[in-house]
């Protein structure tokens, strides 16, 4: 497996939370009650896993493999997509603060931009950034990569916590998308 492959993985896991999130949206528009539990636990994972462990493995150890192997920063791909990530982290505590003030309406909208960033940047990563990453680094240096995204997981999101996320988003897809 690739660096860039597990990524991926990753990315499919952090795109079914934004449909669920999308869902989320659409019942409080049309004043459901969801559970106060679930604005928690969905933000733990946009915060742990998608912004902590995920982008913290490009931010961490792909961008500057990426640099070092001589794409630019300032001016190319990889400038865009760390402020692209700056920019969901702004909406992500937008999203966190809604929550605490009970305001929806601002939650709808920090989420709504957040989900339509979100799913643009993991286009551009997938298709775009990801493929450089492939034809760029050496096989020598993906494997170091790969080593180095299981140290970022243990070290950031601990032992099992990887697992307890699926679990959530297998249940709050349930709830949400079926």
């Amino acid at each position: 497996m690739r660096p860039t492959e597990q990524l991926k993985e990753e990315h499919k896991a952090i795109k079914l939370m934004l449909k669920v999130l999308e869902a989320v949206c659409t019942r409080l528009e049309n004043k459901e009650v969801i559970p106060e539990g679930h604005f928690e636990k969905i933000i733990e994972f946009i915060k742990v896993f998608a912004n902590k462990c995920h982008h913290g493995k490009e931010e961490d150890l792909l961008f500057p493999a990426l640099e070092e192997a001589g794409i630019p920063k300032e001016g190319g791909p990889i400038g865009v997509m760390l402020m692209e990530h700056d920019t969901g982290r702004s909406y992500v505590k937008g999203m966190s603060e809604s929550i605490v003030s009970k305001d929806f309406n601002k939650f709808i909208e920090n989420s709504r931009g957040y989900i339509e960033l979100l799913n643009q940047h993991i286009d551009k990563e997938d298709n775009i950034l990801y493929m450089m990453a492939d034809m760029h680094l050496s096989s020598s240096k993906q494997e170091e990569l790969l080593k180095q995204f299981e140290r970022v997981e243990r070290e950031r999101i601990s032992a099992g916590k990887h697992e307890e996320f699926h679990e959530l988003i297998h249940h709050l897809k349930e709830v949400y998308l079926e």
